[in-house]
């Protein structure tokens, strides 16, 4: 790092934040945008790669039952390690909001990249029984802990270094990244389906993608140890701003803000694991593809999503958060049943072609949520309030949504239960994003 430049920047941002000015040296501002996209794509690819992998998962890792009992187990592990998301959310937004944001994001990236290394390394239930799925179990509780720090603590990061105007176009590299990880994931295993046998896969080949967490770990871990913290946070600090307990603060002044906020991620949380990580499975499982297709289809409408998010992110700082919230809510409630019945005796370019559009749903939604979130916070709090709400909808009703997919098709026998639940958080945020006020036509508020 530059030294005149770190100092300049000292010198001049106080200042410039009395003025409700963001500016900041565009070199750092790049170097922020990267060290976010690589250290969350890591994380997400991380995180991603169990869920591309559950199949063969419920299979190495549970008793022998019957498919759909082996992938409800497989699934509950996935749901009930998002269980420690909010109190992972209190105590990264703690750090980020009293230690720093760099500080909170370089740990959770090197405590993620371990546990999900550990997986590679874990025994199978053939080998020792029921001890298997618990240290599993143990080590999905670990990553939960670990990812909760990362969405919120990246998106705060960006949008404390974005100019005003540009802050939502900034923040979108957050989902951006998020969706590369998983797109990464998804060709990675679609091409381990394509060249190894079903054996090779149970055997050892679905331990190929967690043992790539080591040395992408330490990439990006090294990227953003190198990088300066917010130039919002050290004039913060500095000025000796900050909350001496965050989640206190928030629980006493700033509840009104917590009830929306939670309310706009439920469907953020619910859409996000529906259509870009149970797709695949529900494809294969319900549609009677071939996991390699479906993959496949997957992968392709992962592509065009990471381009419409960062679309969709320039054009909320244009007409807003509030009205791009609102209008992809409606979009998803009137839309979501009829995608899913198209899905039906389609074929595989009408399949691509309706995960596209679920995609450009999902942009309108996720492009825009991790700005508005940053924005509804003030600086002395931001961590916390976009972790813990954050974490609380992706703890209720994100880790669970796969697990709930399939168990509603399974009482109800209706494959179109996914969609109905969809609605449902559509519905929730809705009427979220009705009672919030617009937050894009101001600067950031640090108190």
């Amino acid at each position: 790092m530059n030294t005149e430049r770190a100092v300049t920047a000292q010198v001049v941002l106080p200042e410039a934040l009395d003025k409700g000015s963001t500016q900041v040296d565009p070199k750092l501002l790049k170097r922020a945008a990267c060290a976010s996209f690589i250290g969350n794509f890591v994380e997400w690819f991380d995180y991603a790669s169990y869920g591309y992998l559950a199949t063969i998962i419920a299979v190495v890792f549970f008793p022998k039952t019957d498919g759909a009992t082996g992938l409800l187990a497989a699934y509950g592990v996935f749901a009930i390690s998002f269980i420690v998301r909010p109190i992972g959310g209190i105590v990264w937004g703690h750090v980020g909001d009293r230690i720093g944001r760099r500080t909170s994001l370089s740990l959770s990236i090197l405590i993620m990249s371990c546990s999900t290394f550990v997986i590679a390394l874990l025994p199978t239930y053939a080998q020792v029984g029921m001890l298997a799925p618990v240290l599993l179990l143990l080590v999905r509780v670990v990553q939960g802990f670990s990812a909760s720090g990362e969405y919120a603590g990246a998106a705060a990061f960006l949008a404390e270094y974005a100019p005003d105007k540009r802050r939502g176009f900034y923040t979108s590299i957050v989902p951006a990244s998020t969706a590369a990880g998983l797109l990464f994931g998804s060709i990675l295993v679609a091409l381990m389906h394509a060249a190894l046998t079903s054996e090779q896969l149970h055997s050892f080949g679905w331990r190929l993608p967690f043992l790539l967490a080591a040395p992408f770990g330490l990439i990006g871990r090294y990227i953003r140890v190198k990088l300066e913290d917010t130039p919002r946070f050290k004039a913060m600090e500095r000025n000796h701003h900050g909350a001496q307990t965050p989640i206190a603060e928030l629980l006493s002044k700033h509840r009104g803000r917590m009830l929306i906020a939670f309310g706009v991620t439920c469907l953020n949380a619910v859409a996000f694991y529906l259509v870009l990580s149970y797709m695949p499975t529900y494809l294969s499982t319900e549609m009677g593809m071939s996991e390699t297709a479906s993959f496949m289809a997957a992968t392709i409408s992962l592509a065009t999503y990471i381009g419409l998010i960062f679309v969709m992110g320039a054009i909320s700082d244009r007409v807003g958060r509030k009205s791009m919230l609102i209008g992809a809510s409606i979009l998803f409630a009137v839309l979501t049943v009829p995608l899913f019945k198209g899905l039906a005796g389609a074929s595989f370019a009408m399949i691509v072609a309706i995960q596209i559009a679920f995609g450009a749903l999902l942009t309108m939604n996720d492009g825009t949520l991790p700005c508005f979130l940053s924005e509804i916070f003030p600086t002395r709090v931001r961590y916390s309030g976009f972790a813990f709400c954050f974490n609380a909808a992706n703890a209720l009703f994100g880790g669970t949504a796969p697990l709930v997919a399939t168990w509603l098709i399974g009482v109800t026998g209706n494959r179109l239960a996914p969609a109905w639940y969809l609605v449902g958080a559509a519905g929730v945020a809705l009427v979220a994003m009705l009672a919030s006020r617009e937050t894009s036509n101001a600067p950031l508020a640090d108190e």
